[in-house]
């Protein structure tokens, strides 16, 4: 199948005018590579209904999109143009393609100038321009289907659900929805969603009144909550029998305490007073993944942290972390590595390092190797691991 790679080259409009469902999109020009033309504009593609996509390749639900993109594309070829846009490089779009090849357009939009156009904070978020050029919808993927199309193309009334999304970042969120006095030394509030709102959990490690001592969720379902407070079992070390299903509730809650130590017991006792579950910890044998030190002489180059700051960053595909241990990469091995099953430590190295990690999620042997250049490797075990049991 044919790989085509789109460089996205927006003409000299600056600053141009956010559009508003039923009005025109301000024309764009897009720089194409490997593909028939060598570019394109918007108002090139007059008579066709637009789809631009914004994605990543670290997007679990961006990627498995793609496939559904590319049925419409393929069975709508003379009404229907998908551009895939991201701001990742180049180099890390072709290493996606090489391992997941689509005949859909990509384009890269490392200057943000169609997300400026189309201002989102959550992803996969989908554009739909109609063949005159005017914005029909921002919505998600999934609510364009077949039936869609077909009516659009024949002028009949439709009717397409919006993407809810803030476009606030977190932090202009959190100063907006949870602002406190510094002073504040005991605050729990909890409520209903935040619609539009990313689906996340801020710890304020970096805040320097409130880190250690404060705990901010957003739009999390309950089950997710009691894992946080139970030292924050991943919801692959957790067995819910709680029967809440995939369309459960989910919440927003805000904890500060006096003393670090008392955050999670606080969140235990505020969450058991509010809800009928039960959450107890169970060892259970299991299949892990364990990491261990393969080649000492790589492992020693992995930097030691001597500044004493700890940070932790990790998503598909990149994990940077500062001062952690082994036992913490091994954590964000298990949340982030792209694999199904548990990873526990078992290099015995408890010295505090600098970790930066890449590797591509699509390509199965692409974390090994990441992991090899770093002196470490998995090996699989049967072994007894604690699972955090919730039930009704």
């Amino acid at each position: 199948m044919k790989t085509i790679l789109l460089l996205l080259v927006l003409s000299a409009h600056c600053g141009l005018a956010q559009p508003h469902t039923g009005q025109p999109v301000p024309d764009f020009s897009v720089q194409l590579l490997n593909a028939p033309t060598t570019s394109t504009t918007l108002s090139a593609q007059r008579g066709k209904l637009v789809l631009l996509e914004f994605w990543a390749t670290w997007c679990s639900p961006c990627v498995a999109a793609m496939p559904h993109l590319q049925a419409l594309q393929q069975r709508h070829a003379r009404q229907l143009q998908v551009i895939t846009v991201t701001d990742e490089t180049p180099k890390r779009i072709g290493q996606f393609l090489t391992n997941r090849p689509s005949s859909l357009w990509f384009a890269i939009d490392t200057a943000r100038s169609l997300m400026n156009l189309f201002p989102h904070k959550i992803i996969p978020h989908t554009v739909l321009i109609g063949p005159d050029g005017t914005l029909l919808a921002q919505t998600s993927p999934e609510r364009v289907t077949d039936g869609l199309i077909d009516s659009l193309w024949r002028n009949l009334p439709v009717t397409i659900t919006p993407k809810a999304d803030i476009t606030l970042s977190l932090p202009e969120i959190m100063q907006t929805y949870f602002r406190v006095a510094d002073t504040t030394r005991h605050r729990f509030v909890m409520q209903g969603p935040m619609v539009g709102a990313p689906g996340v959990k801020t710890p304020h490690m970096l805040d320097s009144i409130f880190a250690h001592r404060r705990l901010t969720c957003l739009n999390l379902p309950l089950t997710a909550l009691y894992r946080i407070a139970y030292e924050g079992y991943s919801y692959k070390r957790s067995i819910d029998k709680t029967g809440l299903g995939d369309d459960a509730p989910v919440y927003c809650l805000d904890i500060i305490v006096d003393k670090p130590e008392q955050l999670l017991p606080t969140l235990k006792a505020e969450l058991n007073r509010r809800f009928d579950l039960k959450a107890s910890l169970e060892p259970q044998a299991r299949e892990v993944s364990v990491l261990q030190i393969t080649d000492p002489v790589k492992f020693r180059q992995i930097p030691r942290n001597a500044a004493g700051k700890q940070t932790f960053s990790a998503r598909q595909g990149e994990i940077a972390q500062q001062a952690v241990t082994m036992a913490d990469f091994a954590q964000a091995l298990e949340d982030f590595g792209s694999m199904r099953g548990l990873v526990v430590d078992g290099t015995g190295n408890d010295e505090k390092l600098d970790i930066t990690l890449s590797f591509q999620p699509e390509d199965p042997q692409s974390l090994p190797r990441a992991l090899a250049q770093m002196g470490l490797g998995l090996v699989k075990q049967k072994r007894d691991v604690m699972m955090l049991v919730l039930q009704p």
